[in-house]
């Protein structure tokens, strides 16, 4: 289901936050849970990824992560602004230290001028205030391709959240 090097990542991923006792959630909207799906792929996951939610529309982003629907309606739901929120509305709603969140336009529709197919917001955010997040810009690539290019940016932006330790890099 996926490639033996985001497999990889995850894995020493996931063994770092072992180390340093930190749990992980995922708030997952163009990836559809398949970051939860690509740390539950790996066995012993689960002394490290406390829970991930699938907020596809933006009601889900609203009821399961707490996010006020003026904020979606003033950036839409792709933006930094929407993914920070995510990323930080999953910390208060988890028992995790550090969680990831994703939001994007995977195609084959749903693009525009402004926020074309390919476009991807990420957030990460710890319990010690940091937030740091990640536009990419992965072009009309196809759907499948959007998504495990969104998982990939994913695992290192979370790698880049746990060197980050305590310092702050605010949104674009």
């Amino acid at each position: 289901m996926f490639s033996q090097q985001l497999i990889d990542d995850a894995s020493q991923l996931l063994a770092l936050c072992r180390d340093k006792g930190l749990m992980i959630a995922s708030a997952e909207s163009c990836t559809g849970g398949l970051i939860s799906a690509l740390f539950t792929e790996i066995a012993g996951s689960s002394d490290v990824f406390e829970r991930g939610f699938v907020t596809y529309s933006n009601e889900a982003k609203a009821e399961l992560l707490n996010i006020r629907m003026e904020l979606i309606e003033q950036w839409g739901a792709v933006s930094p602004q929407v993914a920070a929120a995510m990323a930080s509305g999953a910390l208060a709603r988890s028992h995790a230290d550090l969680t990831i969140s994703v939001t994007g336009i995977a195609g084959p529709g749903g693009g525009s001028a402004e926020k074309p197919v390919g476009l991807v917001c990420l957030a990460a955010a710890r319990k010690n205030g940091l937030v740091i997040g990640k536009t990419c810009k992965f072009g009309d690539i196809g759907r499948s391709k959007v998504r495990e290019a969104s998982i990939g940016a994913a695992i290192k932006l979370l790698n880049g959240s746990i060197e980050a330790e305590d310092s702050y890099e605010a949104l674009p």
